[in-house]
């Protein structure tokens, strides 16, 4: 009698061991697998943010990330339909669109994140100037020379929103000044090797260029480069949404929020941000003061950035860096979002 109870209690261990075994196999066959495209710049903060906090993980959605320098090189290589899901500027989002890749715009990552910083005798100049064309000019004719000005590629936000500056809100034209299109780890390094005078850019690199350049100011806030100017986004496939449409209702959901935990908590935001763009490289409290910095303005809500979206739109048509209209309401998928809200 014995033996037979030792035996029942061993079977039934076996099948209790037999069915934890099948559990965790069928929670490791539901992890859905994304191939993501990003930038590894500070207005993806969302992405770090999740990731770190191990919530994609839990959610059951493995990420495989791929860095890109810019967002026209997303554009290039999304186009081949390699990636699900794209960290990018709304800029390349839209010409995506209006070359034909079916993308949709989920949620926003931020609004007003591009900043204007000067530096040398074009900050002073500026600064004591009444408007920005006579800051420009006069600086033009004190030293014989355009202000030389860095921003990321043409067609990038960075760039986009500078032109919009230059042309609509200074009252100048491109001849007035020289754009220098580069990466944004070169950005840095031309304002602090001053062989450029001025940076449309994002954050860390203004609290940077701060930091190591004393006599550096921001001569334009992104309110007053555009105002709501949208920046960085999350777009999704259309046959991504159409196929896994909890999974991206998921994503968007831990979207919403690491931006929440990133404006409630930005010191413990700054860590997971440090440790995907720091790289031993920066100081912790370069991280902390920019998510706190001016033009850091996490926002992720769609809708909001709809209006502005229209602007950048007509705007890049007009310069030729958009070569097709984009029909908007094809291009944003707002429902994840506003269901979130409901």
């Amino acid at each position: 009698m014995r033996n037979y109870l030792n035996n029942t209690a061993i079977r039934g261990i076996a099948v209790f061991a037999l069915m934890i075994g099948l559990l965790f196999q069928t929670d490791a066959s539901a992890q859905t697998k994304l191939k993501l495209a990003y930038i590894p710049i500070m207005p993806m903060a969302q992405l770090f943010v999740m990731q770190g906090e191990g919530w994609t993980e839990e959610a059951g959605i493995e990420l495989e990330l791929t860095k890109f320098s810019s967002g026209p090189a997303i554009v290039q290589a999304i186009a081949a339909g390699d990636f699900d899901v794209m960290y990018f500027g709304i800029g390349p989002a839209m010409v995506s669109r209006a070359r034909g890749v079916p993308i949709k715009v989920v949620a926003s990552n931020g609004i007003e994140q591009i900043g204007l910083i000067a530096r040398g005798e074009f900050a002073k100049t500026m600064a004591a100037a009444a408007s920005p064309a006579e800051g420009v000019r006069k600086f033009t004719a004190d030293t014989g020379r355009k202000p030389r000005i860095a921003s990321l590629p043409k067609g990038s936000v960075p760039d986009t929103v500078f032109r919009h500056w230059v042309l609509r809100v200074a009252g100048l034209s491109e001849d007035d000044i020289e754009i220098v299109g580069m990466g944004a780890g070169k950005v840095q390094q031309a304002m602090l090797a001053e062989s450029v005078d001025a940076a449309s850019i994002l954050e860390p690199i203004v609290t940077i260029i701060k930091d190591r350049q004393p006599d550096s100011q921001l001569i334009a806030a992104g309110s007053d480069m555009l105002e709501k100017q949208p920046g960085a986004v999350l777009a999704v496939r259309e046959n991504v949404i159409a196929t896994n449409r909890d999974a991206v209702a998921k994503l968007v959901e831990l979207h919403v929020r690491a931006t929440k935990l990133i404006n409630d908590d930005p010191d413990r935001a700054a860590k997971h941000i440090h440790a995907a763009l720091g790289q031993g490289l920066l100081p912790l409290d370069i991280i902390q003061r920019a998510v706190r910095s001016e033009i850091s303005n996490f926002i992720a809500d769609p809708n909001v950035i709809v209006p502005a979206t229209k602007v950048m739109h007509d705007f890049s048509a007009e310069i030729g860096t958009l070569k097709k209209p984009v029909p908007l309401d094809e291009l944003f998928d707002a429902s994840f979002y506003n269901q979130l809200e409901k």
